[in-house]
């Protein structure tokens, strides 16, 4: 995590839901502080789960925040300070334009730092998550506990029975499992 970088870098903190990324991210943002960067905290509108102008661990840790439902939005809340590092966590829920910006910002001396899932509750990658870590320089892909079989767990499986892609939810929605446990639980649905 130490490495020298150039001032402008993307980092990624990716994985399933409960593997501990808002606690890394949390963890990324203090140090940002304590060192005295500027440094603008953004999570979506759209995820009210826990607090809507708080990223919040489910350990309990937090981290005060401003909401943005687009990219607009984001540029705008930047542009109002002489911001040296950008966070944005819950990055899948956000248009993919903000790829353009975040690499702007890079390109320019601006760190940023983005947190979300990688995949979807059927595994299908976020493009814009996807195209970000493709363009980041540095990606850390954590690991949960699959709820099944205890092995490490790399997909989040979705329990409700709703369909669409993007379902806000918590423990009342979905379960960390791993390849093998998803794909059996996906299974199961299919029959029913």
């Amino acid at each position: 995590m130490y490495r020298k970088y150039s001032d402008g870098i993307i980092e990624v903190i990716t994985g399933p839901m409960f593997s501990g990324k808002s606690e890394e991210l949390i963890k990324r943002i203090r140090i940002l502080y304590y060192a005295e960067i500027p440094t603008l905290v953004i999570k979506p509108k759209i995820d009210n789960r826990f607090s809507k102008n708080e990223i919040i661990s489910r350990n309990g840790t937090s981290i005060i925040s401003y909401s943005a439902s687009n990219t607009k939005e984001i540029k705008k809340l930047f542009q109002s300070k002489k911001y040296k590092a950008l966070v944005i966590d819950e990055i899948q829920f956000f248009d993919e334009s903000l790829i353009e910006y975040i690499d702007e910002l890079a390109n320019n001396g601006i760190r940023v730092i983005a947190c979300g899932l990688d995949q979807d509750y059927k595994r299908r990658p976020f493009n814009i998550m996807a195209n970000l870590m493709a363009i980041s320089d540095d990606v850390l892909k954590l690991k949960a506990v699959c709820l099944i079989c205890k092995n490490a767990a790399s997909c989040s499986f979705r329990t409700s029975a709703t369909d669409n892609t993007i379902e806000i939810g918590d423990t009342d929605k979905y379960e960390a499992r791993c390849r093998q446990c998803h794909q059996k639980g996906m299974k199961k649905n299919k029959k029913n």
